[in-house]
């Protein structure tokens, strides 16, 4: 009887073994069918967001310090080197500068951008654009008002840009929207060549018409006031649209390329249905939020890179008038820049009516 009963319940258990095979799904024990699974399961191929956002190996702490000291030594080597072409032609009508306090703020300044380029996680084209931008309008006022040669000037700006591209792009890699723009959000609209162009004279046109209208109402005025060893105001009254295509249309790329592009980039997240904001459930505070900041992800990269594009150029081209030409004053300095600052909002209100959503 024992004999019989124990090979029943080997029967039984063998049996609920096979009954359960089908369910389960052990793990393979075979070295083979582990290799199989690993050639039909073949590891996905990194991204362009995992390649492109990858940071240098150096430690966080040390970055941008670095950023800094390089940018300082291109600009200082970038000036040495250029020298024998500018030293007659810039000095001409720069002002040297009267106090310690004045180079300090010139350089804290210049520290005040990069910090802003680099914790406000900018690459360096974006760098690169926001520097014609901010930089441009100070060196145009010696090129039409002071007969500086555009040769120097072209120098000048050209090391500013390098020292602030190069630290940037060797301590930072490029984002996904400058590295492979195919890969992106509205790849289809970023890679058009006639919309890129198209965008770009509307901006560059946008900085023309706001050039004439202040060269026309209150600008001469406050330059012939204000900026004390002025040679002549004649450019302000024999100004073309032709005549301003070689600044205008530089700074319109400039401006595409910081708002427009980074701005068709951003993708909307998909948010749960119970998580979208009702208004009849909604409190004061989170109705008077929604209505000052519930735009899209679209709508608030064009606000904040306008936003930061006018402070930029507000705060450089009236330091860099005010500090480095000679007899110019303050006033004038501010009346100089409110034109680059209002043609810059009304850029980026264009560009973001131009755009999709």
């Amino acid at each position: 009887m024992r004999t019989r009963r124990q090979a029943q319940n080997k029967m039984a258990t063998a049996n609920a073994e096979y009954s359960e095979e089908p369910e389960s799904s052990p793990a393979p024990s075979s070295p083979n069918a582990v290799a199989v699974t690993k050639k039909d399961s073949p590891a996905p191929a990194p991204t362009t967001e995992m390649t492109t956002r990858r940071g240098s190996k150096l430690p966080k702490h040390v970055q941008f310090p670095l950023v800094v000291i390089l940018s300082l030594a291109f600009s200082s080597v970038g000036y040495s080197l250029v020298y024998p072409w500018t030293k007659g032609v810039l000095a001409e009508h720069a002002r040297v500068l009267d106090s310690w306090n004045e180079v300090a703020l010139l350089t804290g300044w210049r520290i005040f951008e990069l910090a802003l380029g680099w914790y406000g996680n900018y690459d360096s084209n974006d760098l690169v654009s926001l520097t014609l931008l901010s930089h441009g309008p100070p060196l145009y006022l010696l090129s039409a008002f002071y007969n500086t040669p555009a040769q120097a000037l072209l120098l000048a700006l050209g090391i500013e840009t390098l020292s602030t591209y190069l630290p940037f792009r060797l301590l930072r890699s490029l984002s996904p929207m400058h590295a492979d723009p195919s890969k992106v959000h509205n790849a289809e609209l970023l890679t058009d060549k006639p919309i890129a162009l198209l965008t770009s004279l509307l901006s560059g046109a946008i900085f023309t018409i706001s050039l004439f209208a202040a060269y026309a109402t209150y600008l001469p005025g406050f330059m012939v006031v204000y900026l004390n060893n002025l040679p002549s105001i004649t450019a302000a009254h024999e100004v073309y649209y032709l005549n301003l295509l070689p600044v205008t249309l530089p700074l319109g790329f400039a401006a595409t390329s910081f708002i427009f592009t980074p701005a068709e980039a951003e993708e909307e997240p998909k948010v749960p249905e119970s998580e979208t904001f009702d208004p009849t459930e909604a409190s004061l505070k989170e109705t008077v939020w929604w209505n000052l900041w519930g735009w899209s992800n679209r709508t608030k990269m064009v606000m904040k890179r306008t936003a930061l594009l006018m402070a930029m150029t507000g705060v450089n081209t009236t330091l860099q008038t005010a500090l480095t030409v000679e007899g110019a004053e303050v006033p004038g300095a501010l009346a100089w820049s409110s034109v680059w600052v209002v043609a810059s909002a009304f850029t980026g209100v264009a560009l973001g009516a131009v755009g999709s959503e």
